[in-house]
């Protein structure tokens, strides 16, 4: 006689997987292909996925680190997170035929750190040291007109040329807590310091951290689909043990998750960073009920209808 399998309750996270920037990059790098041909080259990881990346490499894309790294005659394509200035400046140098991918988030931080640049304020940018978006934004602005502060303890330490004409930006994939407490420590400091117009924490971060938030409190397990680079997906474990999960774990896929976590789980979590395909979920909901005796039930708390068009060189006809 068969031993009865132990029961999980999966509470899926919704919205999760990919959002509107992740879907248009991936789409102009697809266009791009279509309309030049391969190879398209693609300064950095369109996307922090290596799902994304190798489905991409198998129709044509070629991923480069730098843009000395592409051939002059082939179009490239900016990923997702922004550039430095300097780059599409080198590509116009080079007569190359580029596309720049960065999502419209990041875009709208971008002008916004320009625009405070312009009226005289220096600038504080929230963010993580070294991720791309970080070092996009820094580059739209001469060295040393933005500052970056990861922690409380950097605005404790900041010391800016002129207290009262300061502003603030940040990246678009952090924790809102975490932010809401660096910003509170700033203005406590600088109590003039300007504020974006609008939240720079992207929609669809705020809502993927609302749904981990919102079910992880019965959960003795999260998994997090993402990958270890994916910013905003590292933020979902954070957000999931601090809202009350008992254990949460980054994986990158079904493959490598480690069963034993789930040996006394009643109730497991799933979600997944904005630029993780929604495959991915089903191929660890399959694998869990594999092994388990599993029942899914979804979890949403907003629905999500953004969508942003391509730039014209890669547009299909009836988007131009």
């Amino acid at each position: 006689m068969s031993q009865a399998r132990q029961p999980i309750k999966i509470l899926l996270a919704a919205p999760r997987g990919f959002c509107a920037g992740v879907d248009r990059a991936i789409q102009i790098v697809e266009q791009a292909i279509a309309k030049f041909g391969a190879p398209v080259f693609v300064r950095h990881e369109i996307v922090h996925n290596r799902h994304v990346v190798e489905r991409l490499e198998r129709i044509g894309a070629v991923f480069v680190e730098e843009l000395d790294d592409a051939p002059t005659e082939r179009p490239v394509v900016f990923s997702a997170h922004g550039v430095p200035k300097s780059v599409p400046a080198e590509a116009e140098r080079r007569e190359m035929i580029f596309i720049d991918a960065t999502c419209p988030l990041v875009s709208k931080v971008h002008v916004e750190a320009q625009r405070h640049h312009a009226a005289g304020k220096e600038i504080v940018l929230i963010g993580h040291a070294g991720h791309p978006e970080v070092i996009g934004t820094l580059g739209q602005l001469p060295p040393g007109a933005i500052t970056l502060v990861e922690t409380v303890d950097d605005v404790a330490a900041f010391e800016p040329k002129d207290p009262s004409s300061l502003s603030f930006v940040t990246q678009t994939t952090l924790s809102v807590d975490d932010t809401a407490e660096i910003v509170a420590a700033l203005q406590a400091r600088f109590p003039q310091i300007t504020a974006p117009h609008k939240e720079d924490i992207c929609y669809a971060t705020t809502n993927r951290q609302a749904a981990v938030k919102a079910m992880a409190e019965p959960c003795d397990v999260v998994l997090v689909i993402g990958s270890e680079t994916s910013s905003n997906s590292k933020r979902l474990v954070e957000v999931a043990l601090r809202a009350g999960a008992k254990q949460a774990a980054l994986v990158e896929d079904a493959s490598v998750v480690n069963w034993s976590m789930l040996d006394h789980a009643k109730t497991v979590g799933l979600t997944a960073g904005a630029s993780a395909p929604e495959q991915l979920i089903e191929d660890l909901i399959a694998a869990i009920s594999e092994r388990y005796d599993a029942s899914v039930e979804e979890l949403r708390v907003t629905d999500e209808n953004v969508v942003f068009k391509l730039p014209r060189l890669v547009a299909p006809e009836e988007q131009v």
